[in-house]
């Protein structure tokens, strides 16, 4: 199967081999025919299996230039938003077609400048609908309205944004709903807003022929000391470590900067510039390490990563499909290593009892003992306040270098934290 036989513009498929995509993956095969067609479609398929071009190439191929806005894509998050205009952009090169992206947490002004000269919107629904209630975006000549990563958005709290944007829309418009499972909400929003949709169902998580997947059983203390082993020892390009909390990332990064591993941190506390700088320059290379909450897990095309590393679980299976689902992307082959402590277990079980995994058990062997410093983030000061050693204190002094400020206590203040800190350094778990 090629794209002329699926009957796409010859200028998009020029495009398309320009980054290397010449033939269409199983769900583009299922959807291409049957959005050209004018057909609701309900898209299902893993992470990295080429939605964006399924629903992207038709909506370029029917966009009318200079008709208003016709099309709006609907998403769960600032990064996915800006990847997949990113993309639309790319298929439209020799197209003329304005697409703008919508999204919080930056100014709202350049967006309503841009809204009125636009045929595709690409946005969030928060920042949608502060538009809405603006009238600063007109929807009655929408024709096709995708939700991309549909379960996530559900899954996040969106419904009611969902439902009130589709309300917003004309009856006679086409839905393309693509997501990597089902929900039962997600069928409601079937049900009302669809019209005798398409099913097309490829993979639903990477298969074994292309991801492999570990497991160590370790203990709390040593966990930190066998991932960074693993960072020095495994041949990488780039890598994602996923951890379960904003915390948990933020301690993370720090304490393998303290060990000499450059790794970068992203996760939804931080601002939107800072979390697009920090992605498009783990996208070129610099660094290699980037330790995230779920916000990396969902929808964002990052090229070359050969290895996801587990550090603590979600309690949500799904969530574990989405983070190895990184890896192994188009075609590509990849790993995923899950550093498995005792409280995980219950958690780890649920992931292999809800989906039909291979993942193998390793064994540890000897790896170096590193030093951990729990602790939590100080915007207002700037560092980290450790709850473990503190390194840098001078017993005989009664200013602690590590916080920067004079000890209101003195030297015995040090001897209460290292006692504490012990028991904190020792557990080093998250």
């Amino acid at each position: 199967m090629t794209f002329e036989l699926l009957e796409v513009n010859k200028e998009i498929i020029s495009t398309l081999e320009k980054d290397g995509i010449k033939n269409p993956t199983k769900i583009q095969k299922l959807t291409i025919p049957a959005i050209k067609q004018g057909k609701d479609v309900v898209g299902v398929s893993n992470t990295g299996s080429g939605k964006t071009v399924a629903f992207g190439v038709p909506i370029i191929e029917k966009v009318v230039p200079g008709a208003g806005l016709q099309t709006l894509i609907l998403t769960p998050t600032r990064e996915l938003t800006v990847q997949i205009a990113k993309e639309l952009k790319k298929f439209s090169r020799n197209i003329n077609c304005n697409i703008t992206t919508v999204y919080g947490g930056v100014a709202i002004e350049p967006q309503i400048h841009k809204i009125p000269r636009s045929e595709i919107v690409v946005g969030t629904t928060g920042r949608l609908i502060d538009h809405l209630r603006r009238g600063t975006l007109d929807l009655s000549k929408i024709k096709m309205i995708v939700l991309d990563e549909a379960d996530k958005m559900v899954e996040m709290g969106f419904i009611e944004d969902i439902e009130l944007i589709l309300s917003k829309v004309p009856k006679n418009k086409q839905v393309l709903l693509f997501g990597a499972t089902i929900s039962n909400e997600i069928n409601d929003i079937k049900k009302r807003h669809m019209n005798d949709p398409v099913i097309a169902q490829a993979e639903s998580y990477v298969t074994e022929d292309f991801l492999k997947q570990y497991y160590y059983d370790v203990k709390p203390f040593e966990k930190f000391s066998l991932l960074a082993h693993l960072l020095k020892t495994e041949e990488t390009e780039r890598v994602i470590i996923f951890c379960s909390t904003r915390a948990n990332v933020e301690v993370l990064t720090r304490n393998l900067k303290a060990n000499g591993v450059e790794a970068e941190m992203i996760h939804g506390k931080l601002r939107q510039n800072t979390r697009q700088r920090i992605m498009d320059n783990f996208n070129r290379g610099r660094p290699k390490i980037l330790v995230a909450s779920a916000v990396a897990a969902r929808g964002i095309d990052i090229k070359n990563v050969s290895h996801i590393f587990n550090y603590s679980l979600s309690k949500d299976p799904e969530e574990y499909i989405h983070r190895v689902g990184r890896t192994a992307r188009a075609g590509e082959s990849g790993k995923a290593i899950t550093l498995l402590e005792p409280r995980d277990h219950d958690a780890f079980g649920q992931i292999l009892h809800q989906y039909s995994l291979n993942v193998k058990k390793l064994e540890k062997g000897e790896f170096p003992s590193l030093r951990f410093v729990a602790g939590t983030y100080s915007p207002r000061r700037g560092n980290f306040h450790s709850r473990g050693r503190r390194p840098y204190n001078n017993r005989n002094s009664s200013r602690s270098r590590f916080e920067g400020r004079p000890s209101r206590f003195g030297p015995r203040r040090f001897r209460r934290s290292n006692e504490s800190g012990n028991r904190s350094h020792r557990s080093a778990a998250f």
